[in-house]
């Protein structure tokens, strides 16, 4: 894996029906995701979000 891509390990994941998920977005450190994932809490309320540390990119 490039090294750009290392750098982008946190990412928000929407947790979808019947087991499926869609990633939102990635980020460098944990507080850029944690600010990120409140602000589409605000915009998306009824969507099921969470911030996962991703070591490798898999998705």
């Amino acid at each position: 894996m490039p090294y750009k891509q290392r750098l982008n390990s946190w990412i928000i994941v929407r947790l979808l029906p019947n087991l499926q998920r869609s990633v939102v977005g990635r980020f460098r450190s944990w507080s850029d995701a944690d600010g990120q994932i409140r602000i589409l809490r605000q915009l998306l309320p009824e969507a099921r979000l969470i911030v996962v540390f991703d070591p490798d990119d898999r998705s």
